[in-house]
């Protein structure tokens, strides 16, 4: 499962993100809103972790641009605004989650959970390019039917590759580094 954590907090980010691997996550993190759209545009994820408080373009801004533009994955906004009114104004942008900071890990990651099991809606189809094929669903990358031994950045590079068959891809440099 791949999750995009926007948060512009690097201590936050790094800590959050190390304990999402350690539960076997796939985890991109962007330090701002428009990067954060970057990555939405050009990976499928499973799961959207955003902080509010981002610069660029915020977090509730970011979810209504998702959302506007047919992305169906489960949305978590990740904030130490706790008014009601922030919440409804979360949520009324179409995020599926609302969790206030301070938050505790065991917590978050049964939200997370939860959310995942609901699921996206669709699940992403197979893809293929003559004898090679790739499963976003189980993170699997085969050739004639044979297993691929990739590392996590080899997928990921493959995976946008086929999703945009066709296409000239212009990659900003700071996905170009993190692939």
């Amino acid at each position: 499962m791949r999750i995009l954590l926007a948060e512009d907090d690097k201590r936050i980010a790094e800590s959050l993100a190390e304990a999402l691997v350690a539960q076997h996550y796939i985890v991109d993190i962007a330090t701002d809103g428009e990067k954060g759209w970057d990555f939405v545009r050009a990976f499928a994820y499973d799961l959207c972790l955003l902080d509010v408080i981002l610069p660029e373009l915020d977090g509730i801004s970011l979810c209504q641009r998702v959302r506007s533009h047919g992305y169906q994955m489960p949305i978590m906004l990740v904030t130490a605004r706790d008014a009601t009114s922030d919440i409804v104004t979360g949520l009324d942008a179409g995020a599926d989650d609302y969790v206030r900071k301070p938050y505790k890990l065991q917590e978050l990651s049964a939200r997370i959970r939860a959310l995942l099991r609901r699921g996206n809606t669709t699940l992403s189809p197979v893809m293929k390019w003559e004898s090679l094929q790739i499963d976003p669903n189980i993170c699997q990358a085969t050739y004639e039917d044979q297993p691929l031994h990739l590392t996590p950045k080899e997928y990921r590079l493959l995976e946008l590759l086929l999703r945009r068959n066709g296409c000239v891809l212009k990659i900003p440099l700071y996905i170009q580094l993190k692939i």
